[in-house]
């Protein structure tokens, strides 16, 4: 497929500005500027997102060649405070230009007019006098949680996931803070190719028959100045009459030790998490066999900020997610993500998505370079095997069940460029990732024709207001 000239890129991405017909929301977990003219009781932040992505030699199953497509989100939220209370409501449209018969279009990058938060929060700074600080969220809610490995709210993709139920923190400013929720998460529809191709709209629904809980509690200034996280979740979920599921139902108890980065100190991070339960091996309807579900995962990262011009940071990490050992057994032993974001450590997603936190092995460098307040730059570098050889390299689709194929995926050369041009209001920003590949990704059953390594490029601008 033929790729679009530099100039027409930035000439389209500027365009999109005026032309496109999306709806927008803000993000209500961020600062939301106050509009002139508006009351003080009255927050409304618009948001906007044009991407141009590239994609050149393909790494995924069954596919061949390149591909291209233009995303765009855009987000509208309003919020009225009363007192201690709150009612907040943010619209979201997500959708894609450009896009071809092969590119791989579904529910995270299309989700055309939707209500992506509605709620009615409270906040009390003195929790019936004891001088803690309380929150109750009670509505459709966006949620990050700790790392944001298991439960975030996504930044790099297209759609972002939410929750509809009951949110309740509780917190001794400074030292320790307590989260508990029950939600419902909200399923994007229409969910199939033919319906996002031909450009259905059908509101998003949440159903009881798929339920997400958990407890988060964070205490700071430990040891070395460092903070302690622990947190248990638990995903409860069976088909419903829109939405396929693989019959989670998973407890993933975990703990995460980290120090923030700070200039001329070292920092570090160790999270570990257990999954148990049961799963069924894809959310094919022809898959009904209840597998029993041991997962783990594991990361370690180290770094030291350089009290030097630019601000440079070496961080060094390393990655565990477990792998099913047999396709043939009873057992299902892949690490299941849930609602957790991965841009942050393994790439791009989007057209790219090469990687994610299942069924791999991998250490890692990366370098990051301030030389403004303004402009935030990094390298990044991993290589990737599987964690076993029989499962899947859940990124492409691609599995040798016979492991002859062996373990190793390839290296992936990542780079960003994040220009904050005009403060709080245009964001420019640019990165590019390869694909190494190696023997697995070039024999596996399935894998593309065209053995050469991949490439994926995008530029974005972000408007905000």
């Amino acid at each position: 497929m033929s790729f679009l000239h530099p100039c027409l890129i930035i000439i389209l991405l500027c365009s999109s500005l005026v032309t496109t017909n999306t709806l927008a929301s803000p993000s209500l977990s961020r600062d939301v500027k106050q509009n002139a003219g508006l009351p003080d009781w009255v927050r409304l932040s618009v948001l906007h997102r044009t991407r141009y992505e590239t994609l050149n030699n393909a790494f995924r199953k069954g596919t061949n060649g390149g591909d291209q497509v233009l995303t765009f989100r855009t987000q509208v939220s309003l919020e009225v405070l009363y007192n201690q209370f709150s009612i907040a409501a943010e619209m979201i449209d997500s959708r894609i230009a450009l896009e071809s018969i092969g590119t791989p279009v579904d529910n995270t990058m299309v989700n055309q007019t939707d209500l992506l938060q509605a709620y009615l929060a409270w906040k009390s700074e003195s929790f019936f006098g004891t001088g803690l600080e309380a929150g109750i969220k009670f509505g459709r809610q966006t949620i990050d949680l700790g790392s944001r490995r298991f439960v975030a709210k996504n930044r790099f993709r297209n759609t972002i996931n939410n929750f509809t139920g009951f949110h309740f923190l509780l917190s001794n400013l400074g030292k320790w803070q307590w989260r508990n929720f029950v939600v419902l998460p909200v399923s994007r529809l229409p969910n199939d190719q033919i319906s996002i191709r031909k450009g259905v709209v059908e509101f998003d629904e949440e159903s009881f028959k798929i339920l997400l809980a958990g407890s988060f509690f964070s205490i700071q200034h430990l040891a070395f100045d460092s903070i302690a996280e622990l947190y248990f979740l638990q995903l409860n979920e069976n088909d419903t009459k829109s939405t396929l599921t693989k019959n989670r139902n998973l407890s993933t108890p975990g703990f995460r030790w980290y120090r923030e980065p700070k200039s001329s100190q070292f920092d570090f991070e160790f999270e570990a998490a257990l999954q148990t339960g049961s799963s069924y091996a894809s959310k094919l309807a022809v898959n009904t066999t209840k597998l029993n579900h041991f997962a783990y995962f594991g990361h370690i990262a180290m770094g030291y900020s350089f009290n030097l011009a630019w601000h440079p940071r070496v961080l060094i990490q390393y990655d565990y997610a477990s792998g099913d050992s047999d396709p043939d057994d009873d057992k299902n032993e892949r690490l299941e993500t849930l609602y957790g974001a991965r841009r942050f450590e393994f790439g791009p997603t989007s057209l790219w998505g090469a990687f994610s936190r299942a069924n791999i092995n991998t250490p890692g460098v990366r370098l990051q370079f301030m030389p403004k307040r303004s402009l935030n730059i990094f390298i990044a570098h991993r290589a990737f095997w599987l964690a076993k050889k029989r499962d899947t390299w859940v990124g492409s689709g691609l599995r040798d069940k016979s492991g002859r194929s062996g373990h190793y995926i390839g290296q992936q050369l990542e780079a960003r460029f994040r220009w904050e041009a005009i403060k709080e209001s245009i964001n420019l920003e640019i990165g590019w990732a390869h694909l190494f590949k190696g023997q697995f990704a070039k024999n596996a059953p399935g894998s593309p024709e065209n053995k050469n390594d991949s490439d994926y490029f995008y530029t974005q601008i972000i408007l905000s207001f």
